[in-house]
């Protein structure tokens, strides 16, 4: 079993320094999970979200189609994410907040205070690419 996650004594949660390594899963828990490249469609305001939060709408190209989800990335404005290039988990089933159906998770890395930064693609990778 891993380690409890802890905060850092500057009061950061995720301090690299305090979070501790997650258990083995192996190579097929890991491509269990379907992560895909995406095209943000659409970002709407979610007022009433308990965290500021915005309401995307990503298009994962022709097998995977346009989902949504909701995500704490209010570090980036509207403008900053239209068009972005994603990389989402799939196929981790849906989830309702705050009566909004999410039905995937957007990926980023978290800086010690908690805030997201979106992982990155290179120009030209195409909406429904697999990630490996």
């Amino acid at each position: 079993m891993a380690a409890q996650h802890s905060i850092d004594p500057d009061g950061r949660p995720y301090d690299p320094a305090a979070v501790p390594a997650k258990d083995v899963v192996g190579a097929e828990g890991f491509f269990a999970v379907d992560m895909r490249a995406g095209v943000v469609t659409a970002v709407d305001d979610f007022p009433e979200a308990r965290k500021p939060a915005w309401k995307l709408t990503v298009d994962f190209g022709p097998v995977i189609g346009e989902l949504r989800t909701s995500a704490q990335i209010t570090n980036y404005t509207a403008a900053e994410l239209l068009g972005r290039t994603v990389v989402g988990a799939v196929n981790l089933g849906e989830k309702r907040i705050a009566g909004f159906t999410s039905q995937f998770l957007v990926l980023g890395a978290l800086d010690p205070d908690g805030t997201v930064r979106l992982l990155e693609l290179p120009d030209g990778v195409q909406p429904g690419a697999p990630i490996a």
